[in-house]
């Protein structure tokens, strides 16, 4: 019996499936924005790179969880 992802992991097949990446290069977008405030990356990732609202803030969700 597997564990099911919860969280902003839950996002992560999708994402790659719907924008063609795998996630460790949308992480490695997010880690290069600093010291951005968590809104401010993901309407970044959303007006230039496209990605819905919920996907990106997964993205950003994850990635700052992780660098915290």
């Amino acid at each position: 019996m597997s564990e099911t992802v919860k969280g902003p992991a839950s996002y992560f097949p999708s994402i790659e499936k719907t924008y063609g990446q795998p996630i460790g290069h949308w992480l490695g977008m997010v880690a290069e924005k600093g010291d951005m405030k968590h809104m401010e990356i993901v309407n970044w990732l959303k007006a230039e790179h496209g990605l819905g609202h919920g996907h990106a803030n997964a993205i950003v969700a994850y990635a700052l969880a992780k660098k915290g």
